[in-house]
């Protein structure tokens, strides 16, 4: 694909492009004809993601291109099948590119695009003869082997699949990229251990290689077990290796596994693969999640003395200090992190959370809407301001408006993460909430971390379902749950069980569960 003007981020550099956007009106005032101009205004638009502009400027661009200028013709259809393609109209994507691919025959890269396209638009025969062409263009080409066995993957053929992503990786045995790729063949076939085992190889290969990080990270979304295995074996064939721990700790901690988290900490700090403070404020959160709070203080204390730039590491002693029942202590914390970070939607959260704690309800509501602006789509905040506005300020027409919004983001209907079922329940729609909830969790949504679970088991507790929570809360622990506090503390809004702890089963389960929070 034809690289485009990187994207404006800064102001600095919008004004750059506004600048340079001015330039070129004035030119093509001057000469309304130019098409190198038009190409150069398309692809800068391009760039800053406006493409009803950028396709306007480009159809120009071609309408005056003259025959004869071949290089431009076929960059001109080259970025108009990329327009196409982020506008999501890849059949027309499929003629632009093809049509590039006439002018100039001898391009890899349009090409390589053409057969993309056609993967995408399912049109496997058309792909496999493109892949087999670039091969002939160079014979080792890695996207050729890499385009077959996703095809072989498509038609069954699953032997001449692994034959064709492991020639990639031998021809490239020192390029992260090859084993990234056949990691991605390997997750088609189903084979998640083997695609963890080629992003760690890639990682191996490149220590600063984002890419082979976020595969690792997304993996360990769908299957973490299989993510955990390869870390695992990876660390028993290095064990020296810093890192190996390091990504193995961060995974563990996002998917409440906070002993095992904090193992690998402990591993990175006594034996000196890193000395970073990061990782004392990290620990720091696991023993919070466990409920160890003077642990928790002293490795969040010590993050904060080592570095001035600790705003995020306040946040985390404002929730010690909060669960501690130190809720001044925790609201001072919590102003601090403000201080240092006031458009931190994290420091906003907690500092609302501590003027909930101590009663400074309009403000906390007014933090809420804050962060429903800076944050739309994120229910959380809709379903806090509406519990503060109809509970704490008694101003029931204002949170009714905030739940309904809440209700009716644009989430499936399957989907948890919209807590929809907490908002209608909040309104008073319990029989609404429990259709949504039974829905949910009919589709057997994936849940390799026992969450899921566990806001179903909140959901259930407030409706009354007392022994379908405690089911719903047995699954939670068995996947791995182990966020304690939220499950004898956790008291936002109606998202927790807190109805459950007072029931006898509750303490004789977490009682059962013991492994989970304490070696």
């Amino acid at each position: 694909m034809m690289p485009a003007v990187v994207l404006a981020q800064s102001a600095q550099e919008r004004e750059i492009a506004d600048a340079v956007l001015k330039v070129y009106d004035d030119e093509l005032r001057t000469d309304p004809t130019n098409y190198e101009i038009w190409f150069r205004r398309a692809n800068l638009l391009y760039g800053l993601n406006q493409y009803s502009r950028a396709l306007s400027d480009i159809d120009n661009a071609l309408k005056y291109t003259p025959q004869t200028d071949l290089d431009m013709l076929a960059q001109g259809h080259a970025l108009r099948a990329n327009i196409y393609i982020m506008s999501e109209q890849l059949e027309n994507a499929l003629a632009d590119i093809s049509r590039a691919c006439e002018v100039d025959p001898s391009s890899y890269e349009y090409l390589y695009q053409k057969a993309n396209i056609e993967y995408q638009l399912e049109k496997y025969q058309e792909t496999k003869e493109d892949f087999r062409r670039l091969g002939r263009i160079h014979n080792r080409s890695l996207e050729s082997l890499v385009g077959l066995s996703r095809i072989a993957v498509k038609e069954n053929n699953l032997g001449l699949a692994n034959e064709y992503i492991d020639q990639a990786v031998q021809f490239y045995p020192a390029e992260p990229e090859a084993y990234l790729r056949r990691a991605s063949v390997r997750q088609l076939l189903g084979n998640n251990v083997g695609a963890v085992d080629d992003m760690i190889m890639a990682l191996s290969l490149d220590s600063n290689s984002q890419r082979a990080i976020s595969a690792i990270v997304a993996m360990s979304n769908s299957d973490y077990n299989a993510v955990v295995s390869a870390l695992s074996h990876a660390i028993t064939e290095a064990p020296n290796n810093g890192m190996f721990y390091y990504i193995r700790a961060t995974i563990a901690q996002a998917h409440h596994r906070y002993l095992v988290a904090i193992d690998d900490y402990r591993t990175i700090l006594d034996n000196g693969y890193y000395n970073y403070y990061g990782i004392n404020a990290s620990m720091a959160e696991c023993y919070y999640a466990l409920c160890e709070y003077d642990k928790a203080l002293n490795e969040i204390n010590y993050a904060i003395g080592a570095t001035a730039d600790n705003g995020a590491y306040y946040v985390t002693l404002s929730k010690i200090r909060l669960a501690m029942g130190d809720v001044s202590l925790a609201l001072d914390a919590a102003n601090k992190a403000f201080d240092r970070l006031p458009d931190n939607n994290k420091v906003v959260t907690q500092l609302a959370l501590c003027e909930v704690a101590t009663e400074q309800f309009d403000q906390a509501s007014n933090h809420f809407g804050e962060l429903i602006i800076n944050m739309p789509n994120d229910p959380v905040n809709y379903i806090m301001r509406g519990w503060v506005l109809r509970e704490k300020l008694q101003r029931r027409t204002d949170a009714v408006g905030f739940l309904t919004r809440c209700a009716q983001l644009e989430y499936s209907d399957t989907d948890i993460n919209s807590m929809r079922g907490f908002a209608l329940l909040l309104l008073g729609q319990e029989g609404t909430a429990r259709e949504w909830i039974d829905q949910v969790m009919a589709a057997r949504p994936t849940d390799v971390d026992g969450r899921v679970n566990y806001l179903a088991a909140c959901l259930y507790s407030h409706l009354g379902e007392t022994d379908l929570a405690f089911d719903y809360l047995a699954n939670a622990l068995d996947k791995g749950y182990s966020n304690l506090q939220e499950l004898t503390a956790g008291n936002n809004a109606n998202i927790n069980i807190a109805p459950l702890r007072d029931d006898p089963r509750f303490a004789q389960m977490i009682k059962g569960y013991d492994y989970l929070f304490k070696k």
